[in-house]
């Protein structure tokens, strides 16, 4: 088994964790969230912590066993804490403004394009070309910047593009147009000929 599917799942305080008819009930500050346990997983809590362990010695149970493990994680820290994602809008004129459940996005188009949010997810943009995406859902967060970042993903010769801040883009080096290539090419020929060396002939 995984050091994942081992490792306990701590409850911060004013987190409580209930377990019905193989339900994962998960309440805290920020709401109530759930999850549908796997058969073949099973739940203990002990005192501050959640865990985890498979029900059958088998390769399958094991590989549940830590799926759930990250699953039920993430809810704790979203009912908790919750999630943060963050874009940003590069490229000239590229703005983007946040308004209830919808995100417009100026993105090189010839017409705005406009987002509407999942329910769960809010947004706000502190800049023109900052976007924040909040939710208690990691899944639904990660789907919704996705989504955003699927109308201009960024080009690797300007960068210009919708990316995630902590997005590393791998640039390209633009190829030479046709003159400049035949320019460099001549260029070569006359430095060569000029370093000839030249054969003097004494009679």
């Amino acid at each position: 088994m995984s050091r994942v599917a081992k490792a306990p799942v701590t409850l911060p305080n004013g987190v409580s964790v209930t377990l019905n008819d193989r339900q994962v009930e998960v309440k805290g500050k920020n709401g109530n969230m759930s999850l549908r346990l796997h058969e073949l997983v099973e739940l203990k809590q002990e005192d501050d912590a959640i865990l985890l362990s498979p029900a059958a010695d088998s390769k399958e149970a094991m590989m549940h066993t830590g799926t759930m493990r990250s699953l039920l994680n993430n809810l704790v820290i979203g009912v908790n804490e919750g999630f943060e994602r963050r874009l940003q809008l590069i490229g000239v004129g590229y703005r983007a403004q946040a308004t209830g459940n919808k995100v417009t996005l100026n993105v090189g188009y010839s017409h705005p394009v406009e987002y509407t949010l999942p329910e769960g997810v809010s947004a706000e943009t502190p800049t023109q070309t900052e976007i924040v995406l909040k939710s208690n859902d990691k899944q639904q967060l990660g789907q919704a910047a996705a989504n955003i970042r699927g109308f201009r993903p960024p080009e690797p010769y300007k960068g210009k593009g919708i990316r995630y801040s902590d997005e590393h883009v791998i640039r390209k080096e633009a190829k030479k147009k046709e003159g400049e290539v035949k320019c460099l090419i001549k260029k070569q020929r006359v430095y060569v000929e000029q370093r000839k060396p030249v054969h003097i002939s004494v009679f």
